[in-house]
């Protein structure tokens, strides 16, 4: 599944726009909080393992990775050596940008979080994050999930493995999303997020590589036809 994903990268990003779109009209968010949250609020909210490991630990350990990757760009070590400089610098690039633009929705974002929700011990009311300008009582800024872009935002790198090495590119999609919805799942255990917003946030990095990667390679395609096309004959 993985492969027919990858192997049309455009194609997919519309379709998968739109059941993000359908999931929100379902209601499913707030079912699925319901399964964790209490009228006085998510009980794995201060776990020790959640909280320290999987959230501060995972996004140290991200941070550190996205160092690596631009130490990389002049110094590759490892894999990276399999990358031109151009390259190496496209994939350091594209996980910053991922994150970068994931962090620019949250800060123009009404929607709070499901700790913040009155059904759950706080303050706010239910409203959906596509009601734009609509206020609902509690401090906003929850959409999409930021924590979950700490992985998720690796996946666009494989729009620049796929070409050099089609293996690493489909293990290095695997491993980001795996990790993306891992990431989320801990948010969504401690009140901290809704199910649509890990799933946005891997939509926002998956078309943040995208675009990236195509405006890297504008006109290479072309390049690539009329070099293959047979020249016509001199008289």
């Amino acid at each position: 599944m993985i492969r027919s994903v990858a192997a049309r990268p455009l194609a997919w990003i519309l379709p998968t726009l739109a059941l993000l779109l359908l999931w929100d009209a379902t209601g499913l968010d707030l079912a699925l909080a319901r399964t964790v949250g209490t009228p006085l609020g998510f009980p794995w909210r201060g776990n020790w393992f959640l909280v320290q490991v999987m959230h501060e630990g995972a996004r140290s350990l991200s941070w550190l990775i996205v160092i690596a990757l631009f130490a990389g760009i002049r110094w590759p070590v490892g894999i990276l050596r399999r990358l031109r400089l151009r390259e190496r610098a496209q994939l350091a690039f594209t996980v910053l940008a991922s994150v970068l633009a994931v962090s620019l929705v949250k800060t123009t974002s009404h929607t709070s979080c499901p700790w913040d929700l009155q059904l759950f011990g706080g303050v706010a009311r239910y409203v959906s994050h596509w009601s734009w300008g609509v206020q609902d009582g509690g401090p906003g800024g929850c959409f999409p999930a930021g924590h979950a872009s700490a992985a998720f935002a690796y996946a666009g790198g494989w729009f620049v493995w796929r070409r050099t090495a089609p293996t690493v590119a489909r293990r290095w999609l695997i491993a980001a999303l795996a990790a993306g919805l891992l990431l989320g799942l801990v948010q969504q255990l401690r009140g901290a997020h809704y199910m649509s917003h890990t799933l946005w946030t891997a939509w926002i990095c998956w078309t943040v590589g995208f675009a990236i990667d195509a405006f890297l390679h504008r006109g290479s395609a072309g390049s690539a036809r009329l070099a293959g096309s047979p020249k016509l004959n001199e008289s």
